[in-house]
């Protein structure tokens, strides 16, 4: 069960890095249902995403080789 959140959180920070990086060409295609939309609001939003999911991994990742 642990592998499986591993990599889905894997999967998800790789995606919401991918969206970092896009939404800093052209933070309209990211942000495309908030009111306001610029670089820094992308790097909030998708940052903080991809910093919670890697790390989150990386938990699942430590706590399934100690078992």
């Amino acid at each position: 069960m642990l592998e499986v959140i591993h990599l889905l959180s894997l999967g998800l920070a790789f995606a919401s890095a991918f969206l970092l990086l896009l939404g800093l060409i052209r933070p309209v295609l990211v942000l495309w249902y908030m009111d306001r939309f610029n670089r820094l609001k992308v790097i909030q939003v998708y940052g903080i995403a991809t910093l919670v999911f890697f790390v989150l991994g990386y938990v699942c990742q430590v706590v399934v080789q100690s078992s």
